[in-house]
């Protein structure tokens, strides 16, 4: 990764400077997270039970489950997506440099971050881009099946009238750890769900509409037994009520 990073450098510095760059921006990156994964020595297996319009926006809502994930979304889209990220990745050596460019960012803990977030996240869905938000907000401790999501990916979707994307991640806690002594190449398999309409549907409908992605991950989650082997969790985990 460190590797690529260098090399990808003089090329990236040039597809940031400019917005118009982006679609071919988002190019290079796919084609450097197909790089990155191979690399490592992962592949990829994926399910569709509904495929993606080119010509269409959408809101990617994935579980997160480890630092591989944003790059597993990426390679499956051809459509150009903005991302949603935490701003700590901003402090990392050459990286960060690059992804406060490319991402938007957000403190979490900042009331007025959160709503600069909004903001910019709007003005992309209006230029007729896809978002991606990882709608935990942050990566859970391999205890958790599933933490509770945050509230801006359904704004937003209900708001532009696009449909959500859940994708579920099955194997980043086994296969690309946050734990250093844990994790090896394998098949990373990836499921993407029948997307979530929201056409007609009001502020009102937040939490149902909330609660009906996180529903759909959560239950493919808690049926996958590898899964529930990473997250040292009961397969009983299907009857607990979902923590929204």
């Amino acid at each position: 990764m460190l590797i690529s990073v260098l090399v990808m450098a003089p090329f990236m510095l040039i597809l940031t400077s400019r917005e118009k760059y982006y679609p071919i921006l988002w190019k290079v990156v796919r084609a450097w997270s197909f790089y990155l994964i191979y690399g490592m020595g992962f592949q990829l297996k994926i399910t569709k039970e509904e495929k993606l319009d080119r010509k269409k926006s959408y809101m990617f809502c994935a579980n997160h489950a480890s630092l591989l994930d944003p790059w597993v979304l990426i390679a499956l889209s051809k459509n150009p997506i903005v991302f949603v990220g935490k701003q700590e990745l901003i402090k990392l050596p050459i990286f960060g440099f690059f992804y406060k460019k490319a991402v938007i960012t957000v403190d979490r803990s900042n009331a007025e971050s959160r709503k600069k977030v909004y903001e910019q996240a709007k003005k992309k869905l209006k230029n007729g881009t896809s978002v991606a938000i990882f709608p935990e907000g942050f990566v859970p401790t391999e205890n958790v099946v599933l933490a509770p999501f945050k509230d801006g990916a359904f704004n937003l979707a209900i708001e532009y009238q696009i449909p959500i994307v859940p994708q579920i991640y099955y194997d980043g806690k086994r296969l690309f750890s946050w734990n250093f002594f844990k994790g090896h190449p394998g098949t990373f398999r990836i499921k993407q769900a029948k997307f979530i309409k929201t056409e007609g549907l009001t502020a009102k409908d937040k939490e149902t509409l909330k609660e009906k992605t996180f529903t759909t991950i959560y239950n493919e989650l808690i049926n996958d037994k590898l899964y529930m082997k990473d997250t040292n969790r009961p397969n009983n985990e299907r009857e607990i009520k979902s923590p929204l």
